[in-house]
């Protein structure tokens, strides 16, 4: 007699386990009866619950997505517009745009601190300062941060970063902060334009077609004004400070390629080290050259100025960091939110004339800027979704043209029977 070895086979839609009798040698194989309706209606119940269950997680993980994504929009709209309407204000006490650059980028030190902060209280495998900083040195080489690589690879980005910071305040000093505000919003446009031609990106048409909403935007900006020197000034400014914000952004793809987020909580500290070293003496300069004087330290309006670099640090983290818990595409809106904002504030506290040219202009930047965030395969996702609409259309179709046949013979039934016995 031939020996048989008994296991048990798991099914993949329920947990209650069928004994199959498997033969060892021989082809012959003698199972057991097989499972009734109503095990196999309680295992398809019991895989439906399963799934539901998966799509209840997945539905709640988007939900905390979202719900954090609009709690980053609110902290990034008002941060951003808070930091410009308060370098606004500043201004008119302490006409200095370089210096409160200079100071308000000498806190991006805190951002290496509050990263390994972060790291201590959600990681489960904690490490030292020297060991995190050590780790994290090697997103700059193998040989870590070394003075070569300060000068070549970080020393460029702290120029881009101090000249983005300083021209924008400077554009805030000519023009209002809703021009500069949805002016700004037009570095999306050059930083797509700029990777298409260095970094070879994707050519996409519905970009190129931003970019041109972009320019057109610049240019009826300028005439909203009438082409006044000091509006002309302001425009430029706040553009070519879009400009340098675009060419930081490309250069960092290229150069350094992609950080993770301790390595670019150092790397943003590391700037403001260089600022701390290179950049010092300029505000110093400006000070005994009377560009940027003011005659006592005591009528600095410190409040304003350590308000503005607390502002500018957090827009910065949320930008940075809060992909983290939440889209990248709702963080960005932020900064198009940020606009209304503005204009509300100068109408309120300016005298901003709100023409319609003007209101074109930051409906086609704006319109731009939203174009930007549609993602790469946005195309494909529309056709996909046109072709189930078709689909849907076509067995509805079929669908109330079959109620329609099925109740036809029905009634030939009733009337004629022997004409339906005659078609079977």
């Amino acid at each position: 007699m031939k020996k048989h070895s008994a296991r048990v086979a798991p099914l993949s839609a329920c947990n209650s386990p069928v004994l199959t009798l498997t033969k060892v040698e021989g082809d012959e194989r003698s199972r057991e009866s097989p499972a009734p309706a109503e095990a196999q209606m309680q295992a398809g119940a019991e895989g439906g619950g399963r799934v539901n269950r998966c799509c209840w997680k997945c539905s709640v993980t988007q939900l905390k997505k979202i719900f954090w994504g609009v709690a980053v929009v609110l902290g990034v709209c008002s941060s951003w517009s808070g930091s410009t309407q308060l370098a606004k204000l500043t201004f008119k006490k302490f006409d200095a745009p370089f210096t409160l650059t200079w100071f308000a980028t000498n806190w991006n030190f805190l951002f290496f601190p509050l990263y390994y902060l972060g790291h201590v209280f959600k990681s489960a495998e904690k490490q030292s300062p020297k060991q995190r900083y050590r780790e994290c040195c090697r997103f700059f080489g193998d040989n870590g941060l070394t003075l070569k690589v300060f000068f070549t690879k970080a020393a460029p980005f702290g120029v881009l970063w101090t000249l983005t910071n300083y021209l924008y305040l400077h554009a805030i000093k000519k023009i209002n902060t809703t021009d500069v505000s949805v002016l700004f919003c037009c570095n999306k446009a050059f930083v797509f334009l700029l990777s298409w031609i260095v970094l070879r990106d994707r050519f996409m048409g519905v970009r190129i077609v931003a970019a041109i909403f972009a320019i057109a935007g610049i240019v009826m900006m300028t005439y909203a004004d009438g082409f006044h020197s000091h509006s002309v000034i302001g425009i430029a400014l706040v553009v070519g400070s879009a400009s340098m914000s675009a060419l930081y952004k490309v250069l960092f793809k290229l150069l350094l390629g992609s950080a993770k987020f301790g390595e670019a909580a150092l790397f943003l500290s590391v700037l403001a080290v260089f600022n701390v070293l290179f950049v010092t003496c300029i505000p110093v300069i400006l000070y005994f050259t009377k560009v940027e004087y003011w005659s006592s330290f005591d009528i600095v309006p410190w409040g304003n100025l350590c308000g503005f670099s607390i502002l500018l640090l957090t827009f910065n983290i949320l930008l940075n960091f809060g992909i983290a818990i939440t889209y990248p595409t709702l963080i960005s809106l932020g900064i198009v939110l940020s606009v209304p904002v503005n204009a509300v504030v100068d109408h309120y506290t300016s005298e901003i004339v709100f023409n319609s040219v003007r209101v074109i202009a930051i409906i086609i930047i704006g319109l731009g800027f939203l174009l930007l965030l549609l993602p790469e395969e946005w195309d494909v996702w529309v056709i996909k979704l046109l072709t189930r609409l078709k689909v849907r259309k076509k067995e509805e179709i079929p669908e109330g043209n079959g109620d329609i046949a099925s109740g036809l013979p029905n009634k030939s039934r009733r009337t004629r029977p022997s004409m339906s016995s005659f078609a079977h």
